[in-house]
C-alpha cells in the first residue's frame, strides 16, 4: 500500500487541520472533538444543520459546511461513526436558538449515536430533530430491521434543507423538507475496484480482472452481486432500471441527476456516465432538469461511481438552486 501518511492514527486529525487551513474563510475546527464548524456559527435565529459520519467519504461532510448548507460536521475515524460526545458538542457549538437538525446516513452506529446525542441536547434545552437518509436502492427497506443504507442523496438533503434553514424557516419545516427529499431520492453504485483503508493496508474485497461489484456500499462493503464488466451504456441501463423501478416517476417528470465518483474514477469517465444517464432518461420521457457530476460521497480510493436521482418539484428545484457557499459545492 502506498499512501500519503504519517500514521494512520493521525490521518483524520491532520487532514482536518489541512482542510481548515485551505478554507479558513468558511470554516473553523474544534480539534479536540474533530468538528468542522461554519466560521460564523452560531448564527442567531437560524436552524442549524449538523451531519457527519466516518471519514473516508470526502468531501462529505466537511466539504458541505458553510452558508446555505451545514453548520457543522462531526468527523469519525475512517468508516467509523463519530461519538455521542462529538455530536453533542457540535449541537452546542452551532445552536443559534432556533434548534438543530441532525442529518444522519442510515448506518447503525451513526443512528444510535446521533439519536442519543439528540436526547442529551434536548435535556439541555436545545430543540433537535433527526432525519435519516436511506436512499440506497441496492438494499432492502427492511433489511435485517436496519433498512436502506444512506449514500449519495445525503448531498441533496444537506443542500435543500440547508437552503430552507438559511432562509429562516422553522425547525419543523426544515425537517419536513429534508424528509421529503429523502423520500423522493434513490441511489445505487457500482465498483470496478475495492478501496484500501489506511488501517488495514489491503483491499476490502478482491475482484477479478473482468469483474465488477454491483450495488456496492460507501464503506468498502461488497455489493449485492458480482458481475462481468460491461460497456458503460449497459452498466448505466442496469443501474437506472433499478432506480426507476423504485421511484416510479411519471412521464415528463423532472429529475436531478447526481453522477458521483467513489474516489478513484477519472472525471472523463464520470462525464461519459452522465451522458449515458441523460440519454437513457430522456428516451424514457423524463426531463433531466438539474445535474451534478464529480466526487461528492466517496469511498477512499475506490474506482467506481454511483447514480442518484431526485424527483423534483417547484419547491425542491428552488431550494436546490438557492445560494450556498461551501468548499465542495457552491451556488450563486
Amino acid at each position: 500500500m502506498k499512501k500519503f501518511l504519517n500514521s494512520p492514527d493521525r490521518l483524520v486529525d491532520e487532514a482536518l487541520a489541512g482542510f481548515v487551513r485551505a478554507h479558513s474563510a468558511l470554516v473553523r475546527s474544534v480539534p479536540e472533538q474533530r468538528l468542522c464548524v461554519r466560521a460564523d456559527a452560531p448564527v442567531a435565529g437560524k436552524v442549524a444543520l449538523v451531519s457527519g459520519g466516518g471519514s473516508g467519504h470526502e468531501p462529505l461532510h466537511a466539504g458541505f459546511v458553510g452558508p446555505g448548507m451545514l453548520d457543522a460536521a462531526c468527523l469519525g475515524d475512517v468508516f467509523t461513526s463519530p461519538t455521542v460526545d462529538q455530536v453533542l458538542a457540535a449541537a452546542q457549538s452551532v445552536d443559534g436558538g432556533a434548534g438543530v437538525l441532525f442529518i444522519v446516513k442510515n448506518y447503525t452506529g451513526d443512528v444510535i449515536n446521533f439519536r442519543y446525542a439528540a436526547e442529551l441536547a434536548q435535556d439541555e434545552g436545545i430543540a433537535v430533530d433527526v432525519v435519516i437518509v436511506d436512499d440506497d436502492a441496492a438494499t432492502s427497506p427492511d433489511a435485517a430491521a436496519v433498512g436502506r443504507r444512506g449514500t449519495g442523496a445525503t448531498v441533496f438533503v444537506e443542500k435543500i434543507a440547508g437552503a430552507l434553514a438559511q432562509g429562516g424557516a422553522a425547525l419543523d419545516d426544515v425537517a419536513a423538507v429534508a424528509r421529503k427529499t429523502v423520500e423522493r431520492s434513490r441511489s445505487i453504485g457500482v465498483a470496478l475496484t475495492s478501496c484500501t483503508t489506511p488501517m488495514a493496508g489491503r483491499p476490502t474485497f478482491d475482484l477479478g480482472a473482468d469483474e465488477i461489484e454491483f450495488g456496492v456500499g460507501i464503506h468498502g462493503e461488497a455489493g449485492v452481486a458480482r458481475r462481468p464488466h460491461a460497456a458503460a451504456a449497459s452498466l448505466v441501463e442496469d443501474l437506472a432500471t433499478v432506480l426507476l423501478a423504485e421511484l416510479e416517476p411519471p412521464a415528463g417528470a423532472r429529475l436531478l441527476v447526481l453522477v458521483n465518483g467513489l474516489g478513484g474514477t477519472p472525471a472523463i469517465e464520470l462525464f461519459l456516465l452522465h451522458n449515458e444517464v441523460c440519454e437513457l432518461l430522456e428516451a424514457r420521457g423524463l426531463e433531466v432538469c438539474r445535474s451534478l457530476v464529480g466526487n461528492f460521497v466517496t469511498s477512499l480510493d475506490m474506482a467506481g461511481a454511483s447514480i442518484s436521482l431526485l424527483l423534483l418539484d417547484d419547491e425542491l428545484t428552488r431550494l436546490w438552486d438557492a445560494p450556498a457557499t461551501t468548499a465542495a459545492l457552491s451556488r450563486t
